[in-house]
C-alpha cells in the first residue's frame, strides 16, 4: 500500500516539473513577443515593419488576460514609431441624448479582446505587416467643450510625431471635428466618408456650435473637407426638415441613405462613394448608430432601419484601396449595451480599419 502510494505521489511530482517546464517556456515565449521592440533602423521606407512588436501569442496567454490595450498590442511607448496608432477618446458632453460614451474607449478595447491575427475579409495579418500600438487615452475637459476640443486637437498633433496614422475611439461625434482638424495639418483638405444614421451638419443645438451634430458642419466651414467629395452613408427615419438635405449639399455632401443600399445594393453604393471621393485623401468616420439598434444597441441616439454589421464590413472592404489616412468609431455607450454587441461590432469595425491600413 506504502509503494503503491509512493508510486502515485512520485508520478503526480514528475507531472508537475513537466506541467512547470511547459508554463515556463510559454510565459518566455509570451515575453519574447511583447517585450522585444524592433530595433531602430529595421524599418523600411513604405512603412513596413520588421519584427514587429504584437499582441501575445493567444494560444500561450489566454485573450481574457494580458495587456488592456486594444487587441492586447503594445503600448505607444514600448516601439520606436507606429504606422498607426489606436487613440482613445473618452468624451461625451457634447452628446444630445442618452450619455455614457465616455466609456466607449474602455468597451471597445474590452471586447477586442477577442480578436485573432489573421483578418478573412481582407486576406492580411495587420499585426505583422504593419507596426501598430496602443496610445492610450486623451484627457479632455468634461465640463468645457470648447477646451475639451482643443485637447483633443493638441493630443491628436503631438501623437502624428510618434505615428503614421489614427484610428480614435470615442466619445461622441464631437471629437470627429479635432482630429479632422489634426489630419488638415497633415494632408490638407481630405474627402469624408461618414457613417451615421445622421447629417451631422446641424449649425447649433441650444445655441451650442460644438456639439455631436456639428461636427461636420464646422469642418466645411474651416476648409478642412474636400468640398463636393464628402458622403454621408447609412442617413434615415428622421431629420428636423426637409431643407437640412438642402443645406447638407450647400456644404458639399451627397447622401447614401439606407433605403438606397437597399434597394440598390452595397456595390452601387461604392461605385457611388469611390466616384465622389475621387483620388482625395479619405477620412472615415464612423458613428457606431449607423448599425441597426438590433446590432448596436448600446448607442445614445438609436436609429431603426440600419445597416448590418456585415453591410457594413463589406463597405469598409470594398474602400481598402481608397487613401486612408485617419479614422473615427464613435457613440458606443456601453450602459444601454446588451452581451457586447455594440462593443465587440466596434471592435470589429476598428480592427477592419487597421487592416485597411495595410493596404
Amino acid at each position: 500500500m506504502t509503494e503503491h502510494g509512493g508510486d502515485e505521489r512520485e508520478e503526480r511530482s514528475r507531472e508537475e516539473r513537466s506541467w512547470r517546464e511547459r508554463s515556463e517556456l510559454a510565459s518566455e515565449r509570451s515575453e519574447r513577443a511583447v517585450a522585444s521592440a524592433p530595433p531602430e533602423g529595421e524599418r523600411e521606407s513604405t512603412g513596413a515593419a520588421i519584427n514587429v512588436l504584437g499582441p501575445p501569442d493567444a494560444r500561450q496567454v489566454p485573450r481574457f488576460a494580458g495587456p488592456g490595450t486594444f487587441a492586447r498590442l503594445p503600448r505607444l511607448d514600448e516601439v520606436s514609431h507606429a504606422d498607426a496608432a489606436v487613440l482613445g477618446v473618452p468624451f461625451d458632453s457634447g452628446t444630445s441624448y442618452r450619455p455614457g460614451a465616455r466609456f466607449g474607449p474602455e468597451a471597445i478595447r474590452a471586447g477586442s479582446k477577442l480578436l485573432r491575427p489573421y483578418h478573412l475579409g481582407l486576406e492580411v495579418e495587420p499585426w505583422t505587416v504593419i507596426q501598430l500600438a496602443d496610445a492610450g487615452d486623451v484627457s479632455a475637459n468634461p465640463f468645457n467643450i470648447m477646451e475639451a476640443v482643443s485637447q483633443i486637437e493638441a493630443a491628436a498633433n503631438t501623437l502624428y510625431g510618434k505615428a503614421d496614422r489614427i484610428v480614435a475611439l470615442g466619445g461622441d461625434h464631437t471629437v470627429a471635428l479635432p482630429l479632422l482638424r489634426a489630419v488638415h495639418g497633415r494632408v490638407g483638405p481630405v474627402a469624408l466618408i461618414h457613417f451615421d444614421a445622421h447629417l451631422d451638419t446641424w449649425d447649433t443645438y441650444f445655441g451650442m456650435p460644438y456639439t455631436h451634430g456639428t461636427p461636420f458642419r464646422r469642418a466645411s466651414e474651416e476648409g478642412l473637407l474636400a468640398l463636393d467629395h464628402c458622403a454621408h452613408v447609412g442617413v434615415r427615419n428622421s431629420v428636423y426638415a426637409r431643407t437640412d438635405f438642402d443645406d447638407d449639399r450647400r456644404l458639399g455632401f451627397a447622401t447614401v441613405s439606407t433605403l438606397d443600399v437597399a434597394r440598390g445594393g452595397i456595390d452601387a453604393a461604392l461605385d457611388r462613394l469611390r466616384e465622389r471621393v475621387g483620388s482625395h485623401a479619405v477620412y472615415i468616420s464612423i458613428d457606431i448608430d449607423v448599425l441597426d439598434p438590433a446590432h448596436a444597441p448600446g448607442t445614445g441616439t438609436p436609429e431603426p432601419g440600419g445597416l448590418t454589421t456585415r453591410e457594413l464590413q463589406l463597405f469598409l472592404y470594398g474602400l481598402a484601396d481608397l487613401p486612408v489616412v485617419g479614422a473615427d468609431v464613435v457613440e458606443v455607450s456601453p450602459a444601454y449595451d446588451h452581451a457586447q454587441l455594440t462593443a465587440l461590432a466596434a471592435t470589429s469595425i476598428v480592427y477592419d480599419l487597421l487592416a485597411i491600413f495595410t493596404q
